[in-house]
């Protein structure tokens, strides 16, 4: 059985940083970040392929402030925020087991974490 355990969220100022990291039981090849902020769907983030220097997938809207990174040996998944804004506000959640690495479609991943709140206020 897969168990996903997000850490490493909080509050922070416009334009802080945050690193959340993801703990899974074992490895899949395809891995991924979620985000659902109040009163909205769930919205893809980013997404990862294989090894640690897998291929690496990014929405727009995070495209340039945010890297995804893993640990294959650890089986840890990293996502690096920079540069945050008031729009990140939302429960981040990690994703795994999906076929398709770097699918925007959250049902295509069968394995979730419980979700780590991250807060950015201006």
């Amino acid at each position: 059985q897969m168990q996903l355990v997000e850490s490493g969220g909080g509050s922070v100022q416009v334009g802080g940083s945050l690193t959340l990291s993801c703990g899974a039981s074992f490895y899949t090849y395809c891995m991924g970040w979620f985000r659902q902020a109040p009163g909205k769907g769930r919205e893809w983030v980013s997404g990862i392929a294989g090894g640690d220097d897998g291929p690496t997938y990014y929405a727009d809207s995070v495209k340039g402030r945010f890297t995804i990174s893993r640990d294959g040996l650890k089986n840890t998944l990293t996502l690096q925020m920079n540069n945050l804004k008031p729009e990140d506000t939302a429960m981040y959640y990690c994703a795994a087991g999906s076929s398709r690495c770097g699918t925007r479609e959250s049902a295509d991943f069968p394995y979730w974490g419980q979700g780590t709140q991250v807060t950015v206020s201006s």
